[in-house]
């Protein structure tokens, strides 16, 4: 190929959007890549990792698409075991995908197993708990490299849903957050980028005629925001995603999810999220609200 034909498909190739979904089994591939469909994207599902690179030439050069969805999961067999090689290719193309990972607990994963009576594609007659940990370790690798991991295991599918179109609806102009609110007695967010821990200030629950209501009251949010703190941990925290942002946007990452926890996650963590994703809006970074532990005893 000449320098003018090499210089055309370069072009091509750098209009095409490419996502790779995956992440473990059960954790609601299905429920994304519909929502992905849903919001124009050509989902491909469980496509042989050598024919990745086929898959991009064809769409390039023979469609105007230009959202394209590849999932790949251990369903491949020994063909998932050629991803990393697959992804080394296009990455020799200047072709980067974007990793969308699925987690959820061991818990929910065996719950959902036992509930739609399937096996794991891994279980070959053992326990199905062990297929989920040897899944857990041949997908460590991408997990660690996703840009954007969403834990499923406290959403329905309209929620997941919605988080994969806040995330991957629109033109990416600059950095997309998820503000999650959660309660710390009931574990971190695991796809959390960053935590903030709001039990440094005066807890509602103590408060008689504030414990019954919750931080999207405004009694509830008026309380929290005038304690010492509330709005200079605002005004800082809001400043430090705004400078980190810009980071990640260098190194390619455009999504982050930021973790706002108090001991329930019914008061404080869900005022200040609120109150966060306010003024990142105002810095022009498109976000999304989840109040992960609200509703929980």
């Amino acid at each position: 190929m000449n320098d003018q034909g090499r210089s055309s498909e370069a072009q091509t190739t750098d209009r095409l959007e490419l996502l790779l979904v995956t992440g473990m089994s059960g954790a609601g591939k299905t429920a994304a890549t519909a929502a992905l469909d849903d919001i124009g994207w050509f989902v491909v599902d469980n496509l042989p990792p050598s024919l990745l690179m086929d898959l991009v030439t064809t769409v390039t050069t023979r469609t105007d698409l230009r959202r394209v969805a590849v999932v790949a999961d251990v369903r491949g067999g020994v063909f998932f075991s050629e991803l990393r090689g697959a992804l080394d290719l296009l990455g020799e193309q200047g072709i980067r995908p974007t990793v969308l990972f699925l987690e959820a607990s061991d818990e929910a994963l065996v719950r959902r197993f036992e509930s739609a009576r399937r096996p794991h594609p891994l279980q070959a007659g053992g326990r199905v708990l062990e297929a989920i940990e040897r899944e857990r370790e041949e997908l460590a690798s991408l997990r660690v490299a996703a840009d954007v991991v969403v834990d499923t295991s406290l959403l329905n599918v309209h929620e997941l849903g919605a988080r994969v179109r806040a995330a991957f609806s629109g033109p990416e102009v600059g950095l997309r957050a998820i503000v999650v609110s959660f309660g710390f007695k009931y574990g971190l967010p695991v796809d959390a980028d960053m935590v903030a821990d709001m039990r440094f200030l005066p807890n509602p629950h103590w408060v008689p005629h504030l414990r019954v209501q919750n931080g999207t009251d405004v009694e509830v949010s008026d309380y929290v925001l005038a304690q010492p703190g509330a709005e200079e941990f605002l005004d800082h925290y809001s400043e430090l995603v705004e400078m980190v942002s810009q980071g990640y946007l260098r190194e390619g990452k455009r999504f982050v999810t930021l973790g706002i926890g108090c001991t329930g996650g019914k008061h404080r963590s869900v005022a200040m999220t609120e109150a966060l994703a306010q003024r990142l809006r105002k810095q022009g970074i498109e976000t999304l609200v989840v109040h992960r532990d609200l509703g929980r005893e």
